[in-house]
């Protein structure tokens, strides 16, 4: 039998407001983030995706007998936002817990690059023009990683009640080493990119083991049936518009006995936000159980439970860090030009100043150094072209990348220098009883 595994990615970074030089320095009170600005995509997007697709999926559960089944990646980012600004839309992804078919998969809960190392991260020989050059990407950090993670997987429990086994990293970011500090937080499986350059002649339809692992599961992404879904759906121009449920279950059907799962991995915003209702997305989804399950070959699994069922049928060597971003499908989307470079570099140089302040009583500075850390803020300082560009501008709140960046380091700028101002003063704070 062949598992249609549903992942669904749902995040929300937190936008940051025009900082500008005068404000480096004056006492805002760390208000760096663009609050009414955030709180008006959460709100839209809660009432054009979470709120209708959530419903959507928890009917399919309910006229399946709980034989639908899906998974969620839920930022931490997202997750204050809904709590802030869109109680419903939370409490709608609580009751999808509740019903058992659905999976939470754990992440670093702030969408970070924390995990990306430099030797680790250089793109292979046969990645396309245009990659980060080797040797050229500066470094996160693990210690940060693991704990951002810990903190996803507390705040995952304490939300739905189940810890955490399954583990996709930011983007889908993935090496050897990553695979390998996931195994050791105890982790069972992991979701990646299926890659072409990494799988070569193999297929993302089978379980794999990362090379270094002993018992972590590692579960890719079918990017050709997942884009068109994510992507193609809408596309007029495309030969096979307009999609209908029916007939995009018989190309799943098409799968051979040899097939272990297909991974159906997307943005969660794909649905209503990306692609509104009126492209019938969301009828779509409605309809799409049914004409899966119509083939008794066919369910749907939670990637804890396809691992679970499955012995690795190979190891895979990741020696360059992988993601689902572009069509490099490495790191560019975030690291490939000077500024996004520096941002990064700057963001990781001044966290043991802010790790010193929080133990000296300020942890509001490594909550908004953490805040800052989100991967999108480095995304909108591409400057790619042609597709991907459009992709990135797309998503960027700013009018060019060269903006993104000088507002970005105006913060930075002004973090830094109240963290140096705390300890150079050494004056702890007093906690709260």
């Amino acid at each position: 039998m062949t598992a249609i595994v549903f992942y669904f990615q749902v995040h929300q970074p937190n936008r940051l407001e025009r900082f500008r030089f005068d404000d480096v320095g004056r006492g805002k009170a760390l208000d760096y983030f663009d609050e009414p600005l955030n709180k008006l995509i959460a709100e839209r997007v809660a009432e054009r995706c979470y709120l209708p697709m959530n419903e959507v999926l928890s009917q399919a559960i309910a006229d399946t007998g709980g034989r639908f089944r899906c998974s969620f990646a839920i930022t931490g980012t997202l997750l204050t936002q809904l709590e802030r600004w869109a109680p419903k839309a939370l409490d709608s992804f609580v009751a999808l817990s509740r019903t058992g078919a659905v999976e939470f998969v754990c992440e670093t809960g702030y969408h970070s690059l924390a995990s990306v190392g430099g030797a680790s991260a250089r793109p292979s020989a046969s990645a396309l023009a245009g990659s980060v050059p080797a040797g050229d990407i500066p470094a996160g950090n693990m210690d940060e990683f693991a704990a951002q993670v810990e903190e996803q997987r507390t705040r995952l429990k304490d939300l739905f009640g189940v810890t955490p086994s399954a583990f996709r990293n930011t983007e889908l970011i993935l090496d050897n080493s990553i695979a390998k500090k996931v195994e050791e937080l105890g982790f069972t499986c992991q979701l990646g990119e299926g890659v072409d350059r990494l799988l070569d002649w193999r297929s993302p339809r089978r379980v794999y083991r990362p090379k270094g692992c002993k018992t972590l599961k590692l579960l890719l992404r079918d990017y050709l049936f997942s884009d068109d879904i994510a992507f193609r759906f809408s596309n007029r121009q495309w030969p096979e518009y307009p999609l209908m449920a029916e007939r995009y279950a018989q190309w799943l059907h098409r799968a051979t006995e040899e097939d272990q799962f297909i991974g159906l991995f997307m943005d969660y915003e794909t649905f209503g936000e990306h692609q509104n209702k009126d492209t019938g997305i969301l009828e779509f989804m409605r309809h799409l159980p049914k004409f899966v399950l119509a083939d008794e070959r066919f369910s749907f699994a939670t990637p804890s439970e396809v691992a679970a069922a499955h012995e690795p049928v190979a190891e895979l060597d990741i020696p360059q860090t992988l993601s689902w971003a572009d069509k490099e499908r490495d790191l560019s989307a975030w690291l490939e030009n000077d500024m996004q470079k520096e941002a990064h570099r700057r963001l990781y140089q001044l966290l043991p100043r802010v790790r010193a302040a929080a133990a000296a009583g300020h942890a509001q500075y490594l909550a908004t150094w953490r805040k800052l850390s989100t991967s999108d803020h480095v995304y909108y300082m591409s400057t790619k072209w042609h597709s991907d560009g459009d992709v990135h501008e797309y998503f960027t709140p700013y009018d060019s990348p060269h903006d993104s960046y000088i507002i970005f380091m105006h913060v930075l700028d002004d973090l830094t220098a109240r963290v140096e101002g705390c300890l150079e003063h050494k004056t702890p704070r007093k906690r709260s009883p």
